[in-house]
């Protein structure tokens, strides 16, 4: 059976580590390689880490609370353990692909499941230049920053910037700005997943801009390019009736 063998793994908190014994002599806690799904405790920070680190593997992560917000976690419970894995509904997302050249001619690249953000480095607001499918759509945005989100990131850093939530299997990007200028009545786009979204920063001396995919952060970024991984993804199993589908749709009822 699928969900036979279980691993374990842990956030770096007391409550996330303390959780670990309990649960190994009820459900054994199998070698990673070998197990079948992967049950993650902490908060969502470790459960973006853990999405990072098993993707394409196939494995199934899932979720329980140990942290604070716990947005992408099931409530923590010893008991049912496996009746709960059995029953999950799963959620399939893809992350984004980054690749950016910083001012010194070296290339980066990373993967976002949340979001791209690029945030000024210094006093001075950044000014990006924002081209979609290879054509220019502002020529100079004067802002903080701009964040690229997923729907499983739109609830996130873009809805904290006052961007769209999106359903999480809509087949689109949020572009948001933070603290917009200049164009100042700009409130951001939604585009379609497959658009190839391209960040030129201007003024880079002087305005030096960070790019940020989760938690990789790339420091005096001159040109970022942006697109939907379609080779990649994670497998996130959650509990029946509270669906990552459902949590999305509730948050744009305020619960």
């Amino acid at each position: 059976m699928p969900f036979e063998k279980i691993a374990f793994i842990a956030a770096d908190t007391t409550e996330a580590e303390a959780a670990i014994p309990a649960l190994t002599k009820r459900y054994g806690n199998a070698d990673e390689a070998d197990a079948g799904v992967i049950v993650a405790l902490g908060g969502d920070g470790f459960m973006l880490q853990a999405m990072h680190r098993f993707i394409g593997t196939g494995k199934a992560i899932y979720g329980m609370n140990r942290g604070s917000v716990g947005f992408l976690m099931n409530a923590y419970s010893e008991d049912g353990l496996k009746d709960r894995l059995e029953s999950a509904v799963p959620s399939n997302v893809r992350p984004l692909k980054m690749t950016a050249e910083d001012m010194h001619g070296k290339s980066h690249a990373a993967i976002a499941f949340n979001e791209v953000s690029f945030l000024r480095e210094r006093h001075q607001a950044a000014k990006l230049e924002i081209s979609i499918d290879g054509r220019v759509r502002i020529q100079e945005l004067i802002c903080d920053g701009v964040i690229v989100a997923t729907p499983a990131g739109s609830t996130a850093y873009n809805l904290s910037a006052h961007g769209p939530i999106l359903p999480i299997n809509s087949p689109l990007l949020a572009l948001t700005p933070i603290s917009a200028f200049r164009p100042r009545r700009w409130r951001g786009a939604i585009l379609p997943n497959e658009a190839t979204i391209s960040v030129r920063i201007l003024e880079t001396a002087k305005r030096p801009v960070s790019a940020v995919a989760d938690h990789a952060e790339f420091r005096d970024v001159a040109a970022v390019h942006i697109e939907l991984d379609q080779s990649h993804g994670a497998e996130l199993l959650f509990d029946a009736g509270h669906s990552l589908e459902e949590r999305v749709l509730s948050e744009q009822f305020g619960y």
